[in-house]
């Protein structure tokens, strides 16, 4: 029960906008809830998010994503 009570308290610092990620997000991790057309607009407003970036840029982002990613995953963890 602790960390539900910790969660509590980490929310209600949260802003109004947030909020309302933060319950879309809880409801996604619901596997017998359905995605809401909100949500889905929400996704799909990211389309299109690096078209104003040149080739270069889009290559060297990529790039460092992807060490980021191999540096941070690829890790063994004792938990």
């Amino acid at each position: 029960m602790s960390k539900y009570n910790n969660i509590l308290k980490e929310i209600k610092d949260l802003s109004k906008e947030n909020l309302e990620d933060l319950y879309f997000f809880v409801h996604s991790l619901n596997p017998n809830n359905k995605s809401s057309d909100k949500q889905r607009k929400k996704i799909l407003s990211f389309g299109g998010a690096f078209s104003d970036m040149s080739a270069k840029d889009y290559a060297a982002y990529l790039k460092n994503t992807k060490e980021s990613r191999d540096g941070l995953f690829d890790r063994n963890i004792d938990l």
